[in-house]
């Protein structure tokens, strides 16, 4: 997981006077979504955000510089997380590979890598082997990466993450679900700066809920 801290304090305040003054702005129905049967967390205590996105999706690599500068400024109760999705055939290698250099404490050197490979350059990266190739000119060892993509836990949280995905009903990306019961994209925001100041509207909302 990629994350950094901010001023926990000083945000508390900002989370609060944007969601007052975004009040009257982001309407459900319209700029997000409540959905019927919430889908479950991995975040106790703290209110989870997830972004949907694929490695080859050109729209997630726009999106990308835009969620790293807003991610720096969450506070200590807010835990975002990088969701990889499948949601057809030829994405799935690139999930795989989120998982697998997730698990072997090697995604920082590949992330980045990843998405101007298969969006920016929309050079393919197809088969395990590719991505094994493709890993290795970063330093990862390619026999352990196509160890761990095969591997029952990479199995295990690839079906996790999946299911979540289906519960939400995403079909696009990039999508952003906050604390498992509400669902933003630029579609319905009107834009990725926007979709980040719903969700900022949505954390505000559900630390309130919390706090009670």
């Amino acid at each position: 997981m990629i994350r950094k801290l901010g001023n926990a304090a000083f945000l508390a305040v900002a989370f609060a006077f944007g969601a007052q003054a975004s009040a009257d702005t982001w309407e459900e129905g319209k700029h997000y979504e409540t959905l019927n049967t919430p889908v479950r967390t991995a975040s106790e205590g703290a209110v989870e955000v997830a972004e949907i996105f694929w490695y080859g999706c050109p729209h997630c690599y726009s999106f990308k510089p835009l969620v790293e500068a807003w991610e720096e400024e969450l506070p200590e109760d807010v835990e975002f997380v990088l969701m990889p999705a499948a949601l057809g055939r030829s994405w799935e290698p690139h999930a795989r590979a989120f998982y697998a250099l997730d698990a072997m404490g090697e995604l920082n050197k590949v992330h980045d890598a990843l998405f101007d490979r298969l969006a920016g350059e929309r050079r393919p990266l197809n088969t395990p082997e590719e991505m094994a190739d493709f890993v290795a000119g970063y330093g990862v060892d390619a026999d352990t990466f196509l160890e761990t993509y095969k591997s029952f836990g990479v199995n295990a949280r690839m079906q996790q993450a999946q299911a979540k995905i289906r519960g939400a009903r995403i079909t696009g990306v990039p999508a952003m679900l906050v604390n498992g019961k509400y669902k933003v994209s630029a579609s319905m925001a009107g834009g990725h700066e926007e979709v980040l100041e719903v969700v900022d509207y949505l954390i505000a909302k559900e630390r309130g809920e919390m706090a009670e």
